[in-house]
């Protein structure tokens, strides 16, 4: 096994050397400008469950905070942070039974979070695409 693995290694190395294989190119860092835009949020209760869409809309950032809106409602002390060479995002909103915590994280395309209700006594997992 270790034989094959050097061999093969050795080739991809000679392929590189000769022009005829490159290495995989680096994924772009993401910014907190890959935030903003119009984001399809799936708030589906539990993994079998229908899609259930909702927006969430980023229409700005300016340094470390966001604005726009979740589900409908305005978003409020949002905040970015970096520090971990990734987009990592929390806010929260409102409405009648009281605040909403959530947060998430951009990975690749995707946004995947947690929003979490005391009043409403949940916990929800969701993931997010770029509305087209």
């Amino acid at each position: 096994m270790r034989f094959q693995i050097r061999t093969i290694s050795a080739l991809v190395l000679a392929l590189m050397h000769y022009g005829c294989a490159s290495p995989p190119e680096a994924a772009a860092t993401p910014t907190v400008a890959d935030l903003v835009g119009i984001w399809k949020v799936d708030l589906r209760p539990t993994p079998d469950a229908e899609p259930y869409y909702q927006e969430f809309v980023v229409e700005k950032v300016d340094g470390t905070t966001f604005f726009g809106s979740f589900y409908g409602t305005p978003i409020q002390n949002a905040r970015v942070n970096m520090d971990w060479a990734q987009v990592h995002f929390a806010f929260t909103t409102s409405d009648g039974s009281g605040a909403y915590n959530t947060s998430g994280v951009l990975v690749g395309s995707q946004l995947k979070g947690t929003t979490h209700s005391i009043g409403r006594g949940f916990l929800n997992v969701w993931t997010a695409e770029r509305k087209e």
